[in-house]
């Protein structure tokens, strides 16, 4: 899997193993959400950590272990 930066999309995050589990560590409401479905392919780590402040930068790290 490529490196995972602010532009990627939810739906390509999730391909990675465990990915889930860390989103969901770190704060990310969208796993729950029943909306996700439909935008789970235009929503991007990025917007994602901007709209609910999260630590962005934290997430990427842990992601790209």
């Amino acid at each position: 899997m490529a490196k995972i930066t602010k532009t990627t999309t939810l739906e390509k995050i999730l391909e990675k193993k465990s990915a889930d589990e860390i989103l969901e560590k770190n704060g990310v409401p969208c796993l729950s959400c029943p909306m996700m479905q439909f935008e789970i392919d235009k929503l991007k780590i990025g917007d994602v950590c901007k709209m609910y402040g999260l630590n962005l930068e934290k997430i990427l790290k842990e992601l790209n272990k």
